[in-house]
């Protein structure tokens, strides 16, 4: 049981993160207009969450592929949650998908990928 669960634990956060971000798109949205900080703030949450998520699948696959072949994986993840999140919003009343969501969501990841490749290229001349 511990083998298992050992095995399971890097694999876990990521699928950790992603539930936490169904959840949160699953609640219905509203009209209100809340000003450009709300608008700001959001936008930068999309930013860290998909960067983080990029964090967290590389730390998962690391160990089992070569430094880009992980981040390049990581990446194609993020980014295909990112689109199906915002598909997955235009079911949710009061919510819309946009593909400047979808933009800033691969931002976050891409400048998580451009971190995690410099710092480890760095680390590996």
């Amino acid at each position: 049981m511990h083998r298992l669960l050992r095995q399971a634990s890097p694999w876990l956060a990521p699928l950790l993160l992603m539930a936490l971000i169904f959840a949160l798109s699953a609640m219905p949205g509203d009209d209100v207009d809340r000003g450009l900080a709300y608008f700001l703030t959001r936008k930068l949450a999309h930013f860290l969450a998909y960067a983080l998520l990029l964090g967290l699948w590389w730390r998962a696959l690391r160990p089992r592929l070569p430094l880009g072949t992980a981040v390049g994986v990581a990446f194609a993840i993020a980014v295909a949650y990112a689109v199906s999140d915002e598909l997955h919003q235009l079911t949710v009343d009061g919510r819309t998908g946009t593909p400047r969501d979808v933009a800033i969501d691969t931002a976050g990841a891409a400048a998580a990928a451009a971190l995690i490749l410099r710092r480890r290229s760095g680390a590996m001349a």
